[in-house]
């Protein structure tokens, strides 16, 4: 099963016997309320315009749950997470593709929880919004209920334990910018740097110009050159477990599987206890 699908592969399958569900994630991460700015209104955009039939989803809302202590995105509640897909039309039989404003990290996170909670068929629009040439609507369409309930998998979810005994015996990949893992600066959390033992990985080397991911060579070259190899062990964090999802995905385009720490960099560095590494150097 592919992990993403292109803009005319999806003008091919909307009109074909089997139509997939299609979910708005648009996201984006701001640093506006610190400022006392409005944020990005996600919902708003959606309304001015969305592919037809799609079905916005509220990242923060839906897909995460407040913070308390384990990061600023935490997992959603499940019953709120169900009944958000299922609202959507989304079934354990029905095909669903997500898609966000081009940065695809929202769409991604979409994807991850999905994948994780046992949808089967679940891909991401490559490059988002910005690639669909087709019309939009601005209609706020009302699928019928569908059927999905999620059900955790025992694989593929790291927790802070987990996240470091990973950089100790594996392959733990930090998705954020690299000034932020190097511990230059940190806009948001309490103290810059990186998980001792992780590998700066920006999760933004994984597209190109126009969004669109990289060939999968290419990413699974990528990878390698970061110490990833068949027989190792992978994971990824970020700062709150949304970009890091991309990069997940991007693994998952290369044909790598791995783990996300959700909770990651803002949870990890919440606790003054835990180890900080700053600079270049992993550890």
């Amino acid at each position: 099963m592919n992990a993403i699908i292109s803009a005319s592969e999806l003008a091919g399958e909307l009109t074909g016997g089997n139509p997939p569900v299609l979910l708005d994630v648009r996201w984006q991460l701001s640093t506006a309320r610190a400022a006392g700015q409005p944020q990005f209104d996600g919902r708003a955009a959606y309304l001015a315009g969305h592919l037809p039939g799609a079905v916005f989803v509220d990242l923060d809302e839906e897909l995460a749950s407040a913070p308390a202590g384990h990061g600023r995105h935490p997992l959603p509640d499940l019953a709120v997470f169900g009944a958000a897909m299922r609202r959507a039309g989304v079934s354990s039989s029905t095909p669903v593709v997500v898609y966000d404003g081009g940065m695809g990290w929202g769409a991604a996170r979409a994807w991850w929880l999905l994948r994780w909670t046992g949808h089967p068929d679940v891909r991401v629009l490559d490059g988002g919004l910005p690639v669909w040439e087709g019309p939009l609507e601005t209609a706020v369409p009302q699928p019928a209920e569908g059927d999905f309930v999620p059900e955790p998998g025992r694989d593929g979810l790291l927790d802070a334990d987990g996240a470091a005994r990973l950089a100790r015996s594996g392959v733990l990949l930090d998705a954020r910018a690299g000034e932020r893992y190097r511990g230059e600066v940190e806009p948001i959390d309490r103290v810059g740097g990186h998980i001792p033992g992780a590998v700066s990985a920006p999760t933004t080397e994984n597209v190109g110009a126009d969004g669109r991911f990289r060939p999968g060579e290419e990413l699974g070259a990528r990878f390698r050159s970061l110490g990833v190899s068949a027989s190792s062990p992978v994971g990824v964090y970020c700062g709150s477990g949304v970009s890091g999802a991309h990069e997940v995905l991007a693994l998952a385009v290369a044909g790598i599987p791995a783990a996300l720490y959700v909770g990651s960099w803002s949870e990890w560095s919440s606790d003054p206890q835990r180890p900080v590494a700053v600079g270049p150097d992993p550890q």
